[in-house]
């Protein structure tokens, strides 16, 4: 068994090939976080010390023992206003005006399976070998209950988490932030190892020493970014490829993010990590339930090499759902950097001809073989074949590429519009903007609001007609 419950003694512990992960839950209920590192038979809970801060509050329940105080125990999910000033992963407002929640474990259950998450990419287990930890932890005032998802991949040395957070109450709450994953690492002196970069210099590794106070990896564009990976590493100062003790964080999740790494006055590490909280408004009404991304984590002592193969191998097997996960990809040609938008079916089928004899198996048509789409000021949205530059449209092209023995692709930005476009002149409130507002622009583009089922019963009409009535076998 992966994850086994000593009742006697309230600890949790979840084993993998080489590695432990251990908590317990607290004399009045909080869940703490006591272990993660090296296989061991060991039982952790000497480490949880307590300690007398001087201005460290402690828990009514608790208020005798000057020591024990949130503000410096590791503990596996924390919240505001709760006597923990440090980095927390949960912050919310009832209607009433109540803020923060005092997080006390309710229940526990083990299951025979990976869990799920609805409407998000997540790590599966297509060979039944994995397990899942639920831990329900919940707040009295606000009626917020949180659980704790572990999942266990014994012999691929990964532990994911993830948090759903209900609202049992009977009054609205506001979530302000509500992370994927907390790591308290109370001992040790570690670096920060991420990844930056900007547009054809993606992942730039850096490496440096934490400082006192808070270092935050984040990306407020929308989207995951060039700028700064969803992933961080916390590595021992003497970590090499081959050698030291390296902690791996990975946020299975391509919007805002953020990783606030907080360095704290007892020399205790805390990594938070998940959604980010800038623009992050969640209404939950009573009985509603808010689900969090995917955190994959995996520890080494063997380096930062190990660390990577574990990840590539885990996202090869249990993140990546195509068979192409596992077989040789054919090699590709794009017409854009060829052509760009200047494109005809004669220069097309030349390109394609010469990457046939250089030995490509897959020719993508990108750009420019739509609508009137000459430049990037106009018909984004316009999904049918130029007739100027395609006079008999997409599909004979296509079948006198695939008669070359070829594969086929096409390129399409389906999220996105043109002002100067037939969608756009069809539908102006289709495009996200902000009234009374001109917009923001970024190569002339506006996004579509998806949100509209409007919206996206149009996009599915289109593209799934391009699939059907073309022999198209690849998008990009």
């Amino acid at each position: 068994m992966s994850i086994c419950y000593d009742s006697d003694k309230k600890i949790f512990t979840l084993t993998t090939r080489d590695t432990m992960y251990q908590m317990q839950i607290g004399p009045v209920g909080h869940l703490l976080h006591l272990y993660y590192g090296p296989k061991t038979d060991c039982c952790f809970d000497y480490l949880q010390l307590d300690r007398d801060c001087g201005f460290s509050p402690n828990p009514y329940d608790l208020q005798e023992g000057r020591g024990w105080s949130l503000d410096t125990k590791a503990q596996e999910y924390t919240s505001q206003h709760t006597g923990d000033y440090r980095v927390c992963s949960l912050s919310l407002e009832t209607d009433a005006g109540i803020s923060g929640t005092d997080l006390r474990y309710v229940n526990h259950a083990i299951l025979n399976r990976k869990y799920e998450l609805s409407g998000m990419p997540a790590a599966f287990d297509r060979a039944g070998k994995a397990q899942s930890l639920s831990i329900t932890l919940g707040d009295a005032a606000t009626g917020i209950q949180v659980e704790l998802l572990y999942g266990v991949f014994a012999e691929k040395n990964v532990i994911t988490r993830s948090v759903r957070v209900k609202n049992t109450g009977n009054t609205v709450v506001k979530l302000g932030k509500a992370a994927s994953a907390c790591l308290d690492l109370p001992f040790g002196d570690w670096q920060l190892l991420h990844f930056h970069g900007r547009h054809t210099m993606e992942r730039t590794m850096e490496r440096r020493d934490l400082m006192n106070g808070i270092q935050t990896i984040s990306s407020a564009r929308g989207i995951s970014s060039h700028q700064h990976n969803p992933f961080v590493i916390l590595c021992d100062r003497a970590a090499t490829e081959d050698f030291g003790e390296c902690y791996g964080m990975m946020l299975v999740y391509s919007g805002n993010h953020r990783t606030d790494i907080e360095l704290d006055q007892s020399g205790s590490v805390r990594a938070v990590m998940g959604i980010h909280d800038e623009g992050f408004r969640w209404t939950l009404n009573p009985g509603q339930t808010f689900e969090t991304p995917e955190v994959l984590m995996t520890f080494t002592d063997k380096g930062l090499t190990k660390l990577s193969q574990t990840y590539h191998r885990f996202i090869q097997h249990h993140i990546c759902r195509s068979r192409y996960a596992l077989e040789r990809r054919p090699v590709l040609l794009n017409s854009w950097e060829a052509a760009y938008m200047d494109i005809s079916e004669e220069k097309l089928l030349s390109i394609a001809k010469g990457a046939k004899e250089l030995g490509v198996e897959l020719f993508v048509i990108d750009d420019g073989w739509f609508g009137e789409r000459d430049d990037d000021f106009r018909s984004l949205g316009d999904w049918f074949p130029n007739k100027r530059k395609l006079p008999d449209g997409l599909t004979p092209l296509l079948c006198k590429i695939h008669d070359m023995g070829l594969k086929v692709g096409l390129w399409v930005e389906p999220e996105m519009i043109s002002e100067n476009s037939d969608l756009y002149r069809a539908h102006p409130d289709w495009a996200l903007t902000v009234p009374g507002r001109k917009p923001t622009m970024s190569r002339s583009q506006l996004v579509l609001d998806m949100s509209r089922s409007d919206v996206v019963d149009w996009l599915y009409q289109i593209l799934s007609g391009l699939l059907r009535e073309n022999p198209i076998d690849y998008i990009k």
